[in-house]
Parts: C-alpha cells; sequence; structure tokens
C-alpha cells in the first residue's frame, strides 16, 4: 500500500516556476518575461515562498539578486523535482499518439516558411494532427514546447537530439524596387547607407558584420528596431527601409518581384537552420513523417 502524502508540507507549488527561473536567469525580470508574466507577479511568487519557509531566498549584491544559502539549498530541489515532472508529463505525452503533434519554431520562421506548407502536408497525412507554437522564450528548442523543432542552431545539438540541416544562415538584402531605384544603375554596398537600415533586436549584430564584410568601415546607427524579421519584411514592402534576410524568407516576394536585392553581396554565417527532436523520438511515425517532408520541402 502506497503511503499518503502529507500536503500541508508542500510549498506554493506555482511559485516554484518562479522561483526557479529567478534563480537560474540572476534576474527577476528576465525570469518573469520567461515565464510570460509581470515583474510584480514573479516578485510576489517568491514572497509566498519565503513567507512559507520562513526563510529569506534571495539578497542583493550592488545591483544583482543571488540566491541565499537557503535559496542555493532550495534549488537542488525544485530543479531535480521539476526535470521529474517534464520527465514523467513528456514520457505520458510521447505516447499519446492521438494527441496533436507540437512544432516549435519562431514568428518569421513559421509565417514565411513553415505555415504556407502546412495545408500540403496535411493533405498529405490527413491522419497526423499538428500544433504550431512560437512563443519560445529564446532561439533554443525547447522540448517542453514542441516535440520537433524548426529553429536556428550556430553550432550542431548535443548527441541527445536527432538534428536535420535544411537551409544556411546566409545575410542578404532586400527593399522594395522603389527603393532600390534611388540607388543608381549599379550600386555598391555602401550607397545602402543612404537608405534606412531595418534591424531585427535580436540581430543587432547581422548589419554590422553584413557591411563589415562588405569593406564598408562606418556603420549608422539603425533609425529603427524591430522585434521580427517578419516585421522588418513588412516595412521593407511598404517601402520603409531595406530589411537584412538570415534565410529563404522572402522567396516568394523575391520571385513575383515585390522585393528587390539592391546588392548581391551575401554573408554566410555560422550554423543554420533545420528541423530538431529529441533522438529517442527520431522513428516515431509521426515526427519522421513530419521531419522527411519539411526537409524534402526544403531541398526542392
Amino acid at each position: 500500500m502506497i503511503g499518503k502524502i502529507d500536503l500541508r508540507k508542500l510549498p506554493p507549488l506555482n511559485a516554484l516556476k518562479g522561483f526557479e527561473a529567478t534563480v537560474r536567469r540572476s534576474s527577476v525580470r528576465e525570469a518573469a518575461e520567461e515565464l510570460c508574466l509581470t515583474h510584480p507577479a514573479v516578485s510576489h511568487q517568491i514572497q509566498l515562498l519565503e513567507s512559507d519557509l520562513g526563510v529569506r531566498l534571495f539578497s542583493r549584491e550592488g545591483r544583482n539578486i543571488v540566491p541565499t544559502a537557503e535559496g542555493r539549498l532550495l534549488y537542488g530541489h525544485v530543479r531535480k523535482a521539476l526535470d521529474l515532472l517534464i520527465e514523467g508529463s513528456e514520457t505520458v505525452r510521447r505516447a499519446h499518439s492521438g494527441r496533436p503533434l507540437r512544432i516549435q519554431t519562431y514568428v518569421t520562421t513559421s509565417l514565411r516558411w513553415l505555415a504556407p506548407r502546412i495545408p500540403a502536408f496535411i493533405a498529405a497525412r490527413p491522419d497526423i494532427k499538428l500544433l504550431l507554437s512560437t512563443c519560445a522564450p529564446d532561439w533554443e528548442f525547447d522540448e517542453t514546447l514542441g516535440d520537433v523543432g524548426l529553429v536556428y542552431c550556430e553550432v550542431a545539438p548535443s548527441e541527445e537530439y536527432h538534428w536535420v540541416p535544411l537551409f544556411d544562415y546566409c545575410l542578404s538584402p532586400v527593399c522594395s524596387p522603389a527603393l532600390r531605384a534611388r540607388l543608381g544603375t549599379v550600386p555598391e554596398p555602401a550607397d545602402l547607407l543612404t537608405l534606412p537600415l531595418i534591424v531585427t533586436y535580436s540581430e543587432t549584430r547581422n548589419w554590422d558584420a553584413w557591411l563589415e564584410s562588405a569593406g564598408v568601415a562606418v556603420v549608422p546607427e539603425a533609425p529603427v528596431v524591430v522585434d521580427t524579421l517578419a516585421l522588418a519584411l513588412e516595412m521593407a514592402l511598404d517601402g520603409s527601409g531595406v530589411a537584412l534576410l538570415n534565410g529563404p524568407f522572402a522567396d516568394q516576394d523575391l520571385a513575383s518581384g515585390r522585393l528587390v536585392r539592391p546588392v548581391l553581396h551575401k554573408v554566410r554565417c555560422p550554423g543554420g537552420w533545420g528541423l530538431i527532436c529529441r533522438r529517442d523520438l527520431k522513428e516515431n511515425e509521426r515526427v519522421k513523417a513530419f521531419m522527411e517532408w519539411m526537409a524534402g520541402k526544403a531541398s526542392a
């Protein structure tokens, strides 16, 4: 007979997520962003936990927040417990073939490459239901959000993951034909400095890298910074500036002439885009079918 658990001894369980993220990120603000909560909400979770345990879990060192000795002790147990819960939940999810296949990617990748190919996949495999997630906290694949990821990796993933490369991470500028016409007959890379350059905030170094590789020493301050390449491309289509592609996310617009390449200089960066899953899911029929189908579309 399994013994009874004294649930009265459990700390506030929801507060453990805010505590774990704050210790790992060394910041309440960053923990709140990761958990899609407000700063006061995470602070309240920590206060609840401290009140329940009767100890301080964090202290301040200058402008930084650091766990106390009690906080470090608790973190080891909390992280182990959360990891075990996630492992158990994922085991159950993977065993349930009737649930949707979860696909994790980014907003731009979803809108401008993956989503247009989904209808044909569904037509070919109506037995496989899909759930697309673009609420990723960072660029890394998160197996709690997806069974398969379409992500960028600067280096090959570790051995616990199966990785299928799709296309290179290659930087090339695009703009509207009207904006291109302002550059003259045969523009040079430096001529782009006369136009507004649209920067994506998660890739602020990309324009620097492209200009430097083209021999342009002066890197101007961007007049506008946006949060996704998808938005940068919409502004480029509207003639508001020059966007910097990092993959095949404007192929249809380039083919139709809605966007053009003002100069042909490209920069090949480390890493690339690809499909990723846990290695133990590699031979799962649904995962394998999705990855092979999408890999075929990338090479077509």
